[in-house]
């Protein structure tokens, strides 16, 4: 048994059951070991789950989008970290419980550094940048992520019902677009982050429709855990 090993089966868990049933235990059972011999190779459960983010944010937060087009790609970035916050509890608790600075991350955050540079923000407004915009997607992830199960009751009436629309990935874009449109104000290559209309059915920064993540995923073919 290595890191690795721990790591593999680990990830295997954390796809296959509900996150409160990944323990140490129920991992030492898979693997057919005694609890106490992970801790050899792991030094807690989130040192193990940190690890096993970090392969899927590595695997997951790249956009497909140019770089070049810096409106598409900055929205892309941000809306694949919101999809696997949300779609995978063990990624939000993570991200929830400190600050991020595994490999991955950090070359997330590396890369959109450099795209905020290339729209003509210097170093400290582009960390600014990026920090408005990677505090805004951890923030509705985990408020999108706690109500997912919520269902409006008679007695709740039509506001509770417009609050809910508050966390849902329309209004992540419009959320998005308002931030990507403060950035381009404060730089002088404005230019390089177009944005489009408000986009309630309309668009986004860098003119791209909005698309709520079901759609989005019957077009990518991946299937939503239940």
């Amino acid at each position: 048994m290595s890191r690795d090993s721990v790591v593999d089966a680990a990830e295997r868990l954390v796809h296959s059951r509900p996150f409160g049933e990944v323990t140490i235990r129920s991992l030492a059972a898979q693997l057919d070991v005694a609890p106490m011999s992970l801790y050899r190779h792991v030094r807690d459960k989130d040192d193990l789950l940190g690890e096993v983010v970090d392969r899927m944010l590595a695997a997951e937060w790249e956009p497909a989008a140019d770089p070049a087009d810096l409106g598409r790609w900055l929205t892309e970035a941000a809306e694949r970290l919101r999809h696997l916050l949300v779609d995978q509890p063990a990624a939000l608790h993570v991200y929830l419980s400190g600050p991020v600075v595994s490999p991955a991350a950090l070359r997330r955050m590396d890369a959109m550094l450099d795209v905020l540079g290339r729209a003509g923000l210097d170093r400290t407004a582009a960390r600014r940048a990026y920090a408005a915009l990677h505090t805004y997607t951890v923030g509705f992830a985990a408020l999108e992520a706690s109500r997912s199960g919520w269902r409006p009751s008679p007695s709740d009436g039509g506001t509770a019902a417009e609050l809910a629309a508050f966390t849902s990935p329309e209004q992540f874009a419009v959320g998005l677009r308002y931030l990507l449109d403060g950035i381009a104000s404060a730089s002088p290559a404005a230019g390089h982050l177009p944005t489009g209309p408000d986009p309630g059915g309309r668009s986004t920064p860098g003119g791209r429709a909005a698309e709520s993540a079901p759609s989005r995923e019957r077009r990518r073919g991946v299937s939503r855990p239940g």
